[in-house]
């Protein structure tokens, strides 16, 4: 299991973080219970080994005017390697998509998409997406609301598990 290749200092750190990636590292030491030197050198080689990907702040989309969000579901005529990888190439490319995930089953990508108003969003789905390459079918579902929202993983999971595994 990946999370085992972590101490549990490590864990705590990346949790602290994961709740507040703007805190001071005097403030994540403290935290975490050790002195601030060697939880920076820990927290630098977590950012280099991958563990961290970034800091980002959570920006409210409606605030800022994408009243829009809406989820995807894309069928390929083809799933061969190359056309899958061409697909994702397309979503990284298109402003409108926030997140592409590869699934099993019936439909083979589900995109997370905004934009500020529903004529954006048809525009997008009409003259982007259902015209693109390989693209055999699209199913949109326009988000109501929100009833959770929240990033990263559940370190109390990982903590317990681990728990029962030592």
């Amino acid at each position: 299991m990946a999370g085992t290749r972590l101490d549990p200092i490590d864990r705590k750190i990346l949790a602290e973080l994961q709740a507040d990636g703007r805190m001071t590292n005097v403030e994540l030491a403290k935290r975490v219970g050790i002195s601030a030197p060697p939880c920076l050198r820990r927290v630098r080689t977590l950012e280099e080994a991958g563990y961290i990907r970034g800091y980002h702040a959570k920006v409210d989309p409606r605030e800022l005017g994408f009243e829009v969000q809406v989820f995807a579901m894309v069928g390929l005529q083809s799933q061969a390697e190359a056309d899958l990888s061409a697909f994702e190439a397309r979503c990284r490319a298109w402003p409108l998509v926030r997140e592409c995930h590869m699934l099993n089953g019936e439909v083979d990508f589900i995109l997370k998409c905004v934009a500020p108003d529903l004529s954006t969003f048809q525009s997008f789905l009409t003259e982007q997406l259902t015209a693109a390459d390989n693209v055999a079918s699209v199913k949109t579902s326009l988000v109501i609301r929100c009833a959770k929202d929240e990033p990263g993983v559940p370190f109390d999971v990982l903590e317990a598990r681990l728990n029962r595994s030592a």
